[in-house]
């Protein structure tokens, strides 16, 4: 026994080394996740038809998500829907500023609206697929519609638990290690083109190694546009491995909060090779010290481009939420980055409202892939004309047309706070100018 599983393990090492810690290095791939890819397409679509069959057969209704929404909501403002009720409703126009009792019913129905179809809430919650993925975390129970279906969904737990579960996080492990031993190796070097050699290549590596823990297969387009020295690379913001989706591709100074912990050690190792920029907790709440130091670091035009996510929390990949306005203030070229997962080989949207770090990452371990396409957008400068947050929408405005994603103007914040009062005034006010006037 003790000779078996010592051969197992050997074979077990050399086939990491041969097939995916030595291409990770050299940046090449043999293409074994495509083909794995078309796989699961081709049994994912044999999955559905059958699904479909079944329930014909049992009559058994089959659950459709809402793709374009419950709510047809037409363009159109606060004033001229009123106008349109009074008409409606006692045949006058608005031509004295009045109130009116049916107003009210402009304001319920929007209210009504906003419970039924929420732009916000959804967008913390999974995205929901038109068709069963073979996984389990569902509440339709589409394995028991067919033998045959509950055999082939039971292989793929055998598969994802027992075979790539401990594949994965062995070389999730290796590349954490090579990471932390690498970058505290080189963080001994005098400074020079020699340590910053060697640091971008450890550092691509080992997010290489990581990103093949993850079976993630990434499209990248348009790599001319890649961010380069001295300017803010910014991205939507879905999941935690966006940074590592992004820097197996670049080299990147990241930037965050100052953590304990593994994460402490690997940050501490990290900032010896190369100069990311780590705030304490104290620190992050003054957004003038955190201005001053981007300012800093983007001025060195011979400095890495910094990673930014101006969301500030993760969404479900299916839109865009308000930039934060900081990292736009600081004059710097802005490279956006637009990333797109596609749900069906697993969902790569953390909730950190319902699971922990390592509840999350057990997930994306045991999911099928990780698939997406990540877009480099041309370099955007501010105009003389734009302030901070209009240069911030419009970088949104371009990746989220560039992703295929919804536009949204709400702050991802909601995520956990309530509706600022800002918000509710300025329907208020909107209404007290149809009343009262100027």
């Amino acid at each position: 026994v003790v000779n078996l599983l010592g051969i197992s393990i050997t074979v077990l090492f050399t086939l990491l080394l041969v097939f995916i810690i030595v291409p990770a290095i050299f940046g090449v791939s043999f293409g074994i996740r495509k083909v794995y890819m078309k796989t699961l397409l081709k049994i994912f679509q044999w999955a559905t038809l059958r699904i479909e069959r079944g329930a014909k057969e049992k009559n058994h209704p089959l659950y459709k998500p809402y793709v374009n929404g419950i709510i047809a909501k037409e363009p159109t403002s606060l004033e001229e829907e009123i106008k349109e009720i009074r008409r409606s409703g006692s045949g006058k126009a608005l031509d004295a500023p009045e109130f009116e009792l049916s107003d009210i019913f402009y304001f319920c129905r929007k209210g009504i609206e906003t419970i039924m179809d929420d732009e916000v809430t959804k967008r913390f919650s999974a995205e929901e697929l038109e068709s069963w993925n073979l996984l389990s975390r569902t509440n339709y129970n589409f394995q028991y519609i067919s033998l045959r279906l509950t055999v082939l969904w039971g292989l793929g737990m055998l598969i994802r638990y027992c075979f790539l579960l401990p594949l994965r996080i062995a070389l999730a492990f290796t590349g954490i290690s090579l990471l932390v031993t690498g970058t505290t190796v080189v963080g001994y070097l005098p400074n020079g083109r020699c340590k910053e050699f060697l640091s971008k290549h450890v550092h691509l590596m080992c997010y290489r190694i990581c990103v093949r823990a993850l079976t993630a297969i990434i499209t990248y387009h348009d790599r001319e546009n890649r961010p380069r020295n001295g300017g803010i690379c910014v991205a939507n913001h879905t999941s935690p491995i966006d940074v590592i989706i992004l820097a197996s591709d670049g080299y990147y100074a990241m930037v965050g909060q100052v953590h304990g912990g593994l994460m402490g050690v690997i940050q501490r190792a990290m900032v010896k090779a190369c100069p990311h920029v780590w705030f304490e907790r104290s620190e992050v709440k003054d957004r003038h010290l955190v201005a001053k130091r981007l300012t800093e670091h983007v001025q060195d035009k011979s400095k890495l481009p910094i990673l930014i996510f101006p969301e500030g929390t993760c969404i479900n990949n299916t839109s865009v939420m308000m930039f934060k306005k900081g990292s736009f203030e600081i004059g710097a070229t802005v490279y956006p980055v637009a990333i797109k997962y596609d749900p069906q080989f697993g969902d790569a949207f953390w909730n950190s409202s319902k699971y922990g770090m390592v509840t999350y990452l057990l997930r994306m371990m045991t999911s099928w892939a990780i698939v997406c396409s990540v877009w480099y957008l041309p370099p955007m400068t501010r105009q003389p004309e734009e302030d901070a947050v209009q240069f911030a929408n419009r970088v949104k405005s371009a990746i989220a047309r560039q992703g295929g994603l919804v536009d949204l103007l709400w702050d991802g914040g909601l995520k956990r706070e309530k509706v600022k009062d800002a918000f509710k005034e300025e329907q208020q006010k909107l209404y007290s100018k149809m009343i009262v006037g100027n």
